[in-house]
């Protein structure tokens, strides 16, 4: 129903992960990568809002410098040791001679970032050079949601987190995708109601309020689990942007995190959301745009509007897919009254 970031004619994502069937917190893997693939010519831009980021590549993406183009963006677990995914990711499109041509070779540009997924298995049990290496090679249009890649240690608040993406195809043509990686210290989940923040969102997946015995259960489980956390997301379009416009809608892009997380971007949070233009359809700018303004501005301020939105919807689709993990419980665990 939300339908998925794939529907950006060119994007492809896979997965990898490791999850012990046994798995304890503290103790076992739980843990993975999930690698977004760009057509070649995507145009790519970064907006962090967290105060503890774990990011690689993501001064390249400033408007003011060299380099245009993204050839993947990796999201992982495994905090700042999960970085090391990115290399895999690069071999990968090395083999595939996608990067930017180099006298020897090529370079490819991948810009990634991380969640603080480390307590949830054991310390030692994070992404490698394999893990991204064996996402990027196993991307597609298909896109598994829930306790799949990076999304496998994740949480969300009390509740399990995980991957989810959304699209909406506006009225000019332009297609706009998101997916995220939900592992947020705030909650998805309204303590008082039990339901989602968005009465929209309520509406949309058919959920009802939960009996006031498991509302109490779910606000008794506050303060169980670490606040280190992070929600990291890529939203794509398939219009023409620049890397300023592409910018400005990673800017816009982080109101769904805000509209649907409480509270979001704080210090103890790393959130970062990546913007991606693959350039596929051109819309003719708007004559009534004021000569004192960018043609794009009118294109770059619905497509933010909407990649904020499918963002907020990518992040309800994580958390209700998700699965429990490590004794984390999931919303529809805890909260199954929503679902009657």
């Amino acid at each position: 129903m939300a339908g998925a970031i794939t529907d950006v004619g060119g994007i492809r994502v896979g997965h990898h992960h490791r999850l012990d069937d046994d798995v304890e917190l503290a103790s076992g893997w739980a843990s993975g990568t999930t690698v977004v693939l760009t057509p070649p010519g995507t145009v790519g831009a970064v907006d962090g809002r967290g105060g503890a980021p774990g990011t690689r590549e993501t001064d390249l993406l400033d408007p003011a410098n060299s380099v245009r183009h993204v050839d993947a963006v990796v999201l992982s677990g495994g905090s700042a040791f999960g970085l090391a995914a990115a290399d895999g990711v690069m071999t990968w499109l090395e083999e595939q001679g996608r990067g930017v041509a180099m006298e020897g070779g090529v370079v490819p540009i991948v810009p990634s970032a991380v969640i603080f997924d480390l307590p949830v298995g054991g310390w030692q049990c994070r992404p490698n050079a394999e893990f991204g290496y064996r996402a990027a090679a196993a991307a597609g249009a298909d896109v598994a949601i829930g306790t799949v890649g990076a999304g496998v240690g994740a949480r969300a608040g009390v509740l399990k987190g995980g991957v989810g993406t959304a699209s909406v195809t506006l009225d000019c043509g332009v297609t706009v995708g998101a997916l995220v990686v939900v592992n947020s210290a705030g909650d998805v989940v309204d303590p008082a109601t039990g339901l989602p923040w968005m009465a929209r969102h309520i509406e949309e997946y058919g959920l009802i309020a939960p009996p006031a015995d498991q509302i109490a259960g779910y606000a008794d489980r506050h303060g169980e689990l670490s606040p280190l956390n992070t929600t990291i997301a890529v939203v794509a379009t398939d219009a023409v942007l620049s890397k300023q416009a592409c910018r400005r809608v990673a800017v816009a892009a982080q109101d769904g995190l805000a509209h649907t997380i409480r509270p979001c971007h704080t210090p103890l949070d790393g959130d970062t959301v990546f913007a991606l233009a693959t350039g596929a359809v051109d819309v003719m700018p708007d004559p009534t745009t004021p000569a004192s303004m960018s043609p794009e501005t009118p294109l770059v301020t619905a497509v933010g509007a909407a990649a904020a939105d499918v963002l907020a919807r990518a992040v309800l689709v994580g958390v209700l897919a998700a699965e429990a993990v490590a004794g984390i419980p999931t919303y529809r665990g805890l909260l199954p009254g929503a679902f009657e």
